[in-house]
């Protein structure tokens, strides 16, 4: 994928995470299912018997879920159960673009720390005026190449 349909891609999918990114969702204590479930006034024997399982199975998932130990494929399948859409996604805090810069600025304020100390040894360091500008010039630099290199460790 080119630099620039990279780009398109990125804006494309803050537009649709930005809704999520605004919104508090925050999970209810005792887990989705569970307060789905009792909000709909369904017992564990119910939805055990609509999603064809005993209901023990129910109690675990309640219990794996509240534990962050369910997985993907059984959390859509008790979503259905209950008449629900099952919804999974990594929600950035802040925009792509803006991650992709604090991450360019962290590479080049390493490398320029590095540079900075070893020029002051050969009493040749920059001025902080400078770098500062070379700090704008590389982070800009970063953010037109191939974003790849850019999450490697130093």
């Amino acid at each position: 994928m080119s630099n620039k349909q990279a780009q398109l891609a990125r804006k494309n999918l803050d537009k649709k995470l930005a809704l999520l990114r605004t919104e508090q969702l925050v999970t209810p204590p005792r887990g989705w299912t569970k307060a789905i479930r009792e909000a709909l006034g369904m017992t564990t024997r119910q939805l055990a018997e609509r999603m064809g399982a005993a209901p023990s199975r129910v109690t675990t998932i309640e219990k794996a879920e509240t534990a962050g130990a369910v997985t993907l494929k059984t959390l859509r399948e008790t979503a259905e159960a209950l008449g629900c859409q099952f919804v999974y996604a990594f929600v950035p805090t802040k925009p792509l673009d803006d991650i992709l810069y604090d991450q360019a600025a962290r590479k080049v304020r390493n490398e320029l720390a590095h540079l900075n100390h070893t020029m002051r040894l050969e009493n040749q360091a920059l001025t902080p005026a400078d770098l500062k500008d070379e700090e704008r010039r590389l982070i800009g630099e970063w953010l037109t190449g191939p974003n790849r290199r850019l999450w490697e460790k130093e």
